[in-house]
């Protein structure tokens, strides 16, 4: 245990090597390995401040978003650690040292959405997150006579054209894309000869939408 100015000392059984760790709240840890011989040895430890990350993950209407996943990244974009809220939509991240992060976050039915962070050095940082509603395409893929269509392949498209994800229907013929917002999307099919489909959605509501398959006559 240090003194009140800081100061230490540590008996050894003898000369030798040995693994040196200090620890303090709301401090990093260090480690060291220090040579002792006969006379005794002066060795500096500095502590860095290091702090808790906490916060609430809610949607729109205030209400808490439970099992979002979290990921905590610093300024290269390693990942430094994740976390899950609670029922009350609550998490922390501990041992958080000073600096700038990104929290990225994540939940099922929302569109994902990524946080800057400044930690402070000692104490707690708190980050709320609002998480705004991700708007599902959905639907069955199906032949002439109604049967579904499993294995087909399902594209979405932007506006512009872009890929936005592709998918292959299940033994049902069902598809789905997530996370969506508002705005014009073209669906194209393929395993008979391709078709193509635009649909329009407000980014609040998700939309149905069957598509029909089959070889012309």
């Amino acid at each position: 245990m240090s003194l009140a100015d800081g100061g230490y000392s540590i008996w050894t059984p003898g000369t030798g090597t040995y693994v040196l760790i200090a620890s303090a709240a709301h401090r990093d840890p260090q480690v060291a390995t220090l040579v002792v011989g006969e006379q005794p040895l002066d060795f500096n430890l500095i502590l860095a401040g290091s702090s808790k990350l906490i916060g609430t993950v809610r949607d729109l209407e205030g209400k808490p978003v439970a099992g979002a996943v979290l990921v905590l990244t610093d300024v290269r974009g390693e990942v430094l650690s994740t976390s899950t809220t609670d029922p009350d939509g609550a998490y922390s991240f501990s041992a958080v040292t000073a600096g700038s992060y990104t929290l990225a976050v994540s939940a099922e039915s929302y569109r994902p959405t990524a946080v800057f962070v400044e930690a402070h050095g000692t104490g707690q940082t708190r980050q709320d997150v609002e998480l705004r509603p991700g708007t599902r395409i959905r639907g069955t893929v199906r032949v002439r006579d109604g049967a579904p269509l499993a294995d087909a392949r399902v594209t979405l498209l932007d506006a512009a054209g872009n890929v936005v994800g592709t998918t292959t229907t299940a033994d049902d013929g069902a598809y789905a894309f997530a996370d969506l917002t508002g705005g014009q999307y073209t669906l194209i099919a393929t395993g008979y000869p391709p078709i193509a489909d635009t649909v329009t959605i407000n980014g609040r509501d998700d939309d149905d939408r069957d598509l029909w398959l089959a070889h012309k006559d």
